[in-house]
């Protein structure tokens, strides 16, 4: 969930445990950021990958292998990111088939052989866990494959693993600490290893930052794709509400939730995006989405005449910020872009009633992803996971409690008056009376803002330390939101984000990969302990 108001690897790499003892104890002298630098084919993206299997110079089964070695030496040791949570036993079988599926010719689309890391809170129909960091469901396989890993594998894709992420996407307490998890521990952020990662998609953030698969799946509520992504130096789209199917991922809020890409460029968020969508009839609002090759949206001359409102009211105080922003504002000019300040009505209307929202829905939409895809775990209840988290107290919360848990439970459900009213405010002020609004009246064709602030020092005493944040009125909304990376402060990765109407992915990912290939801000991490001002 995250922001504003909440905010064991199961497999030895085997053959391909990559960098070794004596390997890395002869790179033991050099910086961090070179020590750790991945080769150019698992930085590179989908294109490029299959362009290098096309040619016979890459397998499926090789690029996997590679990404499980990088994983070994990047995520369990050296750095000791921790963002990877579980690897899939059968990743390797699955990219054999791939390839023996291309040389036979038959390919099934962009993603063919293409190796994607999961949020471990979206159920696999594996040999893999689904436990949103909770040891409450640690061992637990679920019953099926939630919607949308069925259309990646369909695409071709190779599940790799899960990604650690904040326990229950951070929805458990007041005071929790982003990136942690009691399954996972702390996912570390490879800009600086002393900072966090944001949440809850921390690993997946973290995984892509380090390029340990080519592809990653994160989910949001409420920031959750979007500021973890801004945070590590990626791109990361949170989608129109219903584009993606909701179907088995463990839920905070149906009214909120959504998966999306994470990806270390647009290109390859769109490729993601176009395996993703799609209609599914146990999620009706699926059926609202357009069919679309988000691809053919990669046009250079995407921001040329569009209209853009820079939403100065979610500017920081962080005036570092402030000034790299202003200057991709520029590039934006430069880009043909039309630019005028705007204010986004209402945005302050709705801060407690989003909370409301949430915790209303949290407890029966939880209990029935357990009953639907886990009905053999041991839990069954929020009353359940709560008991379990008391008992388990000493591994559970060492940090922080579940405060939130304790408040869904005592909610009334999806039938109780305040629950109803909060609900039609959020619309009301979000979607008709928020973006809407500031983007009909000044025909816009969508708002940009600094994604938020740079990456904070990861506090266990104080739980997270959030500045600034454009995530709400899109979440709340439901409206489709981009980030792409705006460059570095103090060596700390900074967000610029792309808001639309409901549907306006394809213009969202044209403006958005317009900016990005004429800034091309992203740098590599470096792996630093800390950060030196």
């Amino acid at each position: 969930m995250e922001r504003r108001y909440f905010v064991r690897l199961g497999l030895a790499a085997g053959a391909a445990a990559g960098t070794s003892g004596l390997a890395l104890a002869a790179t033991a002298q050099k910086p961090a950021s070179a020590r750790f630098r991945p080769d150019p084919m698992l930085e590179a993206g989908v294109q490029l990958q299959q362009q290098a299997m096309r040619a016979g110079k890459l397998t499926a089964h090789g690029l996997a292998t590679r990404y499980l070695a990088r994983i070994e030496a990047v995520d369990r040791a050296g750095p000791r990111l921790r963002s990877v949570i579980e690897l899939n036993p059968d990743a390797l079988a699955i990219a054999r088939e791939r390839d023996r599926e291309r040389k036979a010719g038959k390919l099934r689309g962009p993603l063919h052989g293409i190796p994607v890391l999961l949020k471990d809170n979206i159920a696999t129909g594996d040999k893999m866990c689904t436990t949103a960091g909770s040891l409450a469901l640690d061992g637990v396989r679920a019953a099926r494959d939630a919607h949308l890993v069925a259309r990646l594998r369909t695409a071709g894709a190779v599940i790799l693993g899960k990604t650690n992420l904040s326990e229950w996407a951070n929805m458990r307490s007041v005071r929790s600490t982003s990136g942690w998890s009691a399954r996972g521990g702390q996912t570390r952020n490879p800009y600086a290893l002393d900072r966090n990662t944001s949440g809850s998609s921390s690993g997946s953030a973290a995984a892509m930052a380090a390029s340990l698969a080519t592809l990653a799946v994160g989910t949001e509520t409420d920031g959750s794709i979007v500021s973890p992504s801004a945070s590590c130096g990626i791109v990361g789209i949170k989608p129109t509400l219903g584009l993606v199917s909701r179907a088995g991922i463990i839920p905070i809020a149906h009214s909120q939730d959504t998966a999306g890409p994470m990806t270390r460029s647009v290109a390859d968020a769109a490729f993601l995006l176009g395996a993703l969508a799609g209609p599914d009839p146990q999620d009706g609002v699926t059926a609202k989405a357009p069919r679309i090759n988000y691809a053919s949206f990669l046009r250079k001359d995407g921001l040329r005449g569009k209209r853009l409102g820079v939403a100065r009211d979610f500017f920081g105080a962080n005036e570092g910020v402030n000034a790299l922003i202003e200057k991709e504002l520029t590039l934006l000019r430069e880009q043909g872009a039309i630019l005028e300040d705007v204010t986004i009505p209402n945005s302050d209307k709705y801060g407690e009633t989003e909370l409301t929202v949430l915790l209303h829905e949290f407890r029966p939409d939880l209990e029935a992803w357990l009953a639907a895809y886990a009905p053999h775990a041991p839990v069954k209840t929020m009353a359940d996971i709560i008991d379990f988290n008391v008992r388990n107290a000493k591994r559970e919360m060492p940090y922080f409690g579940q405060e939130h848990l304790i408040a869904a439970q005592s909610k009334g459900g999806l039938q109780a008056r305040d629950y109803v009213k909060a609900l039609a405010n959020n619309r009301r002020y979000a979607r008709d009376k928020g973006l809407e609004q500031v983007l009909r009246d000044r025909k816009l064709d969508a708002l940009v803002a600094p994604t938020g602030g740079p990456a904070w020092l990861t506090d266990y005493i104080n739980g997270d330390h959030y500045g600034s944040s454009f995530s709400s009125p899109a979440a709340v909304a439901g409206y489709p939101h981009i980030t792409v990376p705006a460059g570095l402060l103090h060596g700390l990765p900074i967000g610029l984000s792309f808001v639309g109407k409901a549907w306006s992915e394809p213009a969202l990912i044209a403006m958005a990969y317009a900016y990005e290939q004429a800034g091309r801000r992203r740098r590599a991490p470096t792996y630093v302990g800390h950060i030196r001002v």
